[in-house]
This record gives structure tokens, C-alpha cells and sequence, in this order.
């Protein structure tokens, strides 16, 4: 069974995900993690994050494997643990152009179906109702006014070093939504039989 949690950032879709899976017993897809995982390798690299085809081949080369260690998500790239890093604000700042180069979805949603294709899953993301797994049994779009997403993500980066103010969020928010709305692979859209809830 797939369970497909779709939404703009900050919506609430991994903090959801991450429950639901846990009280069903199914594993739990991060696959905004992937593209993050992608993306720390390509500014690692110095690679072009505007070249689709440069992003793809970094992807192509490397190994991204999520998953859970003492009750924590884990992403793990090639033996690297690397799911601190992905989380920073140099990486969240680029993820969604990165994730907008058709080339690279085409290899991201491979890997996302390879993994939905064994077994129980809930998964969330941008596209997986509409495009990673359309045939999922049942399909959420989770959403929340932009003032709430970024009051929400605000708040989770209040402690770090250098967090940023508000207003930056809050752009921030509203920048990643046009990007991933606007983008031509994938977009972010309510799937065709998604139940929208406001979070």
C-alpha cells in the first residue's frame, strides 16, 4: 500500500508522513531528502546547479540511501551520513532549482519507485500523487497559508547560528512556492483524487 502526502514547504507533509508510517508500520519516504542529498553533492563538487545535465551525471554517480537510526531519520550519502547537512540553510536555498532540472527528476523518480515498489510506504513530497506514484491508494494535499509555513520554519531555525529573521522566511516560502509550482517537470499540483487538508 502507498499513502502519497503532497504540499508546499513547511505544510506539515513530513512531520505527518513520519507519524502516519509509524503508527501503520510502513516505512517512511523523505523524498525531499534525495534532492537535498543531490544538492549538497553538486555545491560539494562546485558543479554548475544550473546545468541539468551536470546535477543528473552527480546524481547518476552517487548513492543516496534514507533511513532510521534511534528513532531519527537518516540520509546517507554514499558511507557519508549526511543529514545535518542537508537541513542548512546553503542547501534548502538551492534545493528547488536543483529539483526543478527535468534530467534529474527522471533519476530521483526512479529511485523513489524502486523503493515504493517493495512493500508498505508512505511517502511525501511535491509530486508523488501525480507523478512518482499516481496509482497510490491514497493521496493527500497538505497545505497552509504561507504566513503559517513560515512562522512554522521559522521556529524550527530560531537556535541555529545565523538564523534567518522572519521576513526572509517567509520569502523564502513564497519564492519555493512559485519555483515549484511553476516549474515545467512535475509541478507542484493537488493529484487528481487528493483530499486537500489545511495543516
Amino acid at each position: 500500500m502507498i499513502v502519497a502526502i503532497d504540499g508546499p514547504a513547511g505544510a506539515g507533509k513530513s512531520t505527518v508522513a513520519r507519524l502516519v508510517a509509524a503508527d501503520l508500520g510502513f516505512g517512511y519516504l523523505n523524498t525531499g531528502s534525495m534532492y537535498r542529498a543531490v544538492a549538497l553533492a553538486a555545491m560539494r563538487e562546485g558543479a554548475d546547479l544550473g546545468d541539468g545535465a551536470a546535477v543528473a551525471r552527480i546524481a547518476r554517480e552517487r548513492t543516496v540511501r534514507l533511513g532510521v537510526a534511534d528513532g531519527a531519520d537518516q540520509v546517507v550519502l554514499d558511507e557519508e551520513e549526511i543529514t545535518v547537512q542537508v537541513r542548512r540553510p546553503e542547501v534548502s536555498a538551492v534545493v528547488s532549482e536543483v529539483a526543478a532540472h527535468p534530467e534529474l527528476r527522471e533519476v530521483v523518480i526512479r529511485w523513489q519507485r524502486e523503493v515504493l515498489d517493495s512493500g508498505d510506504w508512505v511517502a511525501d513530497g511535491r509530486d508523488i500523487g501525480s507523478v512518482v506514484a499516481p496509482h497510490a491508494d491514497l493521496k493527500v494535499y497538505l497545505t497552509a497559508d504561507a504566513g503559517e509555513r513560515a512562522r512554522r520554519r521559522h521556529a524550527e531555525l530560531a537556535d541555529e547560528p545565523g538564523a534567518p529573521t522572519f521576513d526572509q522566511v517567509h520569502a523564502d516560502i513564497m519564492a519555493r512556492d512559485a519555483r515549484d509550482e511553476g516549474r515545467a517537470a512535475s509541478p507542484l499540483v493537488v493529484a487528481d483524487g487528493a483530499s486537500v487538508v489545511d495543516t
